[in-house]
């Protein structure tokens, strides 16, 4: 097997495909004072009423390190608090305030239109074979800790 064009590689073409779909949302983001990570941490809250720390770096795809700064700034904002175990405190426990519940409020109808938008420029079952293939080669990697079958 020959190595693939550079240029029509996995990863450059995943690299590729992010930044033509993210711009339209960063700015969304941005529009509300959010940068692209404290959206995804505000996302995940806005799914579960906490999380642990370490369960939210691994959602999130955000390293530890980086995720205690996001964080941090979310609480600044008011948008976010911490609260550590009664049973472990070695666990701290991240949830989303009242002021970050209500920016759920405002945010995600704005993003949910662009994401519409997105997938309505694709046909169904071609985003259905993308989101398939896409979960494929996560869950590949995820089984075996490699890429073979």
């Amino acid at each position: 097997m020959t190595t693939q064009e550079f240029s029509r590689s996995l990863p450059m073409m995943l690299i590729r495909a992010l930044d033509s779909v993210m711009p339209r949302f960063r700015e969304i983001f941005k529009e509300f004072g959010l940068t692209e990570q404290q959206w995804r941490v505000l996302r995940v809250l806005w799914e579960q009423d906490e999380i642990a720390f370490g369960d939210l770096a691994d959602v999130t795809l955000i390293a530890a390190p980086s995720l205690v700064g996001v964080v941090d700034r979310l609480n600044t904002q008011g948008l976010v608090d911490r609260r550590r175990s009664t049973t472990d405190r070695r666990n701290v426990f991240i949830f989303a305030t009242d002021k970050g519940k209500d920016l759920h409020l405002q945010v995600r109808p704005v993003v949910d239109k662009a994401y519409a938008e997105l997938q309505a420029s694709i046909e169904p079952a071609e985003w259905q074979q993308i989101i398939n293939n896409l979960d494929r080669v996560v869950s590949l990697q995820k089984e075996t800790g490699t890429w073979q079958k």
